[in-house]
């Protein structure tokens, strides 16, 4: 894990509690987002929430707490229009003359159920160094309330969606992560282009008569039906992949961001793979042996990891990321059992796992972290979930007793069998060794004779290509 620079950026969080939203519930969603933003690489330096039955369609916020905002980020506390105030000419002439009136401008108007006015507030420090960098909101905004927060506030603003899409695309390693990260942050981006000021008319070459704004947005969806051709392909090589695992147990690791599974990953296949205190450390499905090796061989998959208001067009752009959860033969749902959300982070793990249509395979639940619990707490949650595995993922013992329970579960399903193995088709040997149990084996005059202990869908497969090579 790369160290934290001494000197990031800051940020201010802003957080609406709606009617129905618990204080609690309030708290844990402004704690992740505070999260979120850490991983974006900012240092939270300021929160401001209110209370309101619904959210100002102009600037989110009520003017007071606007207000308190534009002073944490040495904002104008309003947002100031973009058309400048009509001035007679003797006016305008005085005004030059005395040297006032510089600074006047108009003020775009503010909700009606807002109740609100113009807030005058100190003009944009010169000295931006000390302001933060970002105003995070941890709701979706529309193009106009971002864009009037950003005027009121002199900073950056992004929604919850952002931040997550931003990650997204800094975390992106393999070609298809970049593909669909790419693909999610032009769909996010499209819509707010139509708030970023006067736009000229271009009147010369292709599309000539058309204003930029209307360019910008054919550019963007020209670019995001090249990347949807480009991904078919790369979703016909993963299919061609998935076709040459057929018939090998895979278990399927799900769960919510940073609840541990790259490190139940690498404690369970000895895998290399990245671990990161942070969240969406890893964006890309890694897919190893279980270690030391069974027989038959078990595949472990680990997925993106979710999270609660996660933008729809990630869950989309990651449909077939996820797919190695529809196509497992068990699912290891993995929670932070130390983490006081967790029951929440579960339910939004299980809706999303659903909506991929992923729930049909058997379950287990994992309580992970349990180290940082007592006994008593450990004693409760073998009370409210008494089928659920606890552990640890950095405790040895914890890992082989899980490790045991997988073979257990594939171990079930299998059935005895004998196969006589012509010579001509020698390879199947050694195929089978990874994709069953060998109980015996003797070579005859007519080829190698096993007895297996194999999954059935395997065995119909082997005996299919043995009968094609009688006939």
């Amino acid at each position: 894990m790369s160290e934290r620079p001494a000197h990031r950026p800051t940020a201010i969080l802003v957080g609406v509690q709606l009617p129905g939203v618990g204080d609690a519930e309030h708290a844990a969603d402004l704690a992740e987002l505070a999260r979120l933003v850490d991983t974006l690489g900012y240092d939270v330096t300021g929160t401001v929430t209110q209370r309101r039955e619904a959210l100002s369609k102009s600037v989110v916020l009520g003017e007071g707490k606007l207000k308190e905002l534009a002073e944490l980020t040495g904002g104008r506390g309003y947002v100031p229009s973009a058309v400048p105030a009509r001035k007679d000419k003797a006016r305008q002439r005085r005004e030059e003359e005395s040297g006032e009136g510089d600074d006047e401008v108009e003020f775009d108007d503010f909700d009606e159920d807002d109740g609100q006015v113009p807030i005058v507030g100190k003009d944009v420090p010169e000295d931006s160094k000390k302001r933060p960098g970002l105003v995070a909101v941890d709701h979706e905004l529309g193009p106009s309330q971002a864009r009037n927060l950003e005027r009121a506030t002199g900073v950056q603003v992004l929604d919850r969606t952002g931040v997550i899409v931003e990650i997204f695309h800094r975390h992106a390693r393999s070609r298809e992560a970049k593909l669909q990260v790419e693909l999610a942050r032009l769909a996010y981006v499209a819509p707010r282009l139509r708030e970023t000021g006067t736009r000229s008319e271009r009147q010369a070459g292709r599309g000539a008569g058309e204003t930029e704004l209307e360019f910008d947005r054919r550019r963007i969806r020209d670019r995001m039906a090249e990347i949807r051709r480009e991904l078919e392909v790369v979703h016909r090589e993963q299919d061609h992949r998935r076709e040459h695992r057929a018939g090998q147990p895979t278990v399927a690791l799900v769960g919510y961001t940073n609840a541990g599974k790259s490190s139940l990953m690498r404690a369970l296949t000895g895998s290399e793979v990245l671990v990161a205190d942070q969240l969406f450390a890893t964006l890309d499905t890694t897919i190893r042996a279980l270690h030391p090796e069974s027989h038959p061989r078990i595949l472990v998959s680990d997925t993106v990891g979710f999270i609660k208001k996660l933008p729809h067009d990630l869950v989309a752009s990651f449909r077939s990321t996820l797919d190695e959860a529809r196509h497992a033969g068990l699912l290891l749902f993995l929670v932070d059992a130390s983490d006081p959300t967790f029951r929440d982070q579960y339910a939004v793990t299980r809706e999303v796992v659903g909506e991929i249509g992923a729930m049909q395979a058997p379950s287990r639940l994992i309580l992970n972290k349990v180290d940082r619990l007592d006994e008593e707490q450990r004693a409760e949650l073998r009370g409210e979930f008494p089928d659920a595995i606890q552990m640890s993922a950095l405790d040895k013992d914890d890992v082989a007793r899980l490790r045991a329970s997988i073979v257990a579960f594939f171990g079930q399903d299998l059935v005895e069998a004998e196969l006589l193995i012509p010579w001509p088709q020698h390879a199947l040997v050694s195929q089978l060794h990874g994709e069953a149990q060998v109980l015996s084996e003797a070579h005859e005059e007519a080829g190698t004779r096993l007895r297996v202990r194999i999954e059935p869908d395997t065995l119909k497969r082997v005996r299919g290509a043995l009968g094609q090579a009688e006939a």
